[in-house]
């Protein structure tokens, strides 16, 4: 049986990780990061990397829901196995459950080194602002970014070294009050991913057969568009 990985870059040191700790031998088709915050062309873009896949049985979806980026995604020839989670932050901290657990007491924002270097995160709109506004706007329109946000967690998924990445998050905590945490991640989702078993934390499609957002009932709020800034 041949198999396939499509993933997002922005999860690339976890997804190697998970890779190589489970011997596994498949190709990784990479999504580029950053289209996120664009979920119907995040759509576009996996359909057509799915469209282009021949002579696979298996393709594994190393993506959450991701503000509704699967809605409408199929297979005509291949099954689908993808994670139950709302987005790929859920993804690394193990579940749901755990995200909403650490979100429950005050508005959290979550980075990795994966968010850090590639996606649109806080701390580069910040700079951005900077260079165009000078420091005190840029200051000053962040502060209303993050008016209900008191958390900044850096999640440690054991991929990368968090040592190096630390003065950054926490400069920028600092900076705008918000209280700063490092909290231990997992690639035990990834794993269970590209080897099964595929319990209720997985959703599996035959060929021809389309997400829809009842598939993520329990994980996705209707109404919710972006897991974050």
């Amino acid at each position: 049986m041949s198999s396939v990985i499509i993933a997002c870059e922005t999860i690339q040191d976890e997804v190697m990780k998970a890779i190589f700790e489970t011997g596994t031998k498949f190709p990784v088709i990479w999504i580029e990061s950053g289209l996120h915050n664009y979920p119907e062309i995040l759509r576009d873009k996996l359909q057509d990397q799915i469209n282009k896949i021949a002579n696979v049985d298996e393709i594994y979806l190393a993506f959450g829901y991701c503000g509704n980026s699967l809605l409408g995604v199929h297979s005509e020839k291949a099954k689908l196995i993808i994670p139950k989670v709302d987005d790929c932050i859920s993804l690394l901290l193990g579940s749901c459950k755990i995200r909403e657990d650490l979100a429950q007491e005050a508005g959290t924002y979550f980075l990795t080194r994966g968010w850090i270097e590639h996606e649109n995160n806080i701390i580069k709109e910040y700079n951005r602002c900077i260079e165009k506004y000078g420091k005190e706007k840029a200051t000053k329109v962040i502060k209303m970014m993050l008016e209900h946000y008191k958390c900044l967690v850096l999640i440690d998924t054991g991929a990368y070294l968090t040592k190096d990445y630390l003065h950054y998050s926490h400069s920028f905590a600092s900076s705008f009050g918000l209280e700063h945490k490092i909290v231990h991640g997992s690639i035990s989702f990834l794993k269970r991913l590209f080897t099964g078993p595929w319990d209720e934390n997985f959703i599996i499609l035959q060929p021809g057969e389309v997400i829809n957002i009842e598939y993520f009932r329990n994980v996705v709020d209707p109404e919710s568009k972006l897991s974050q800034l």
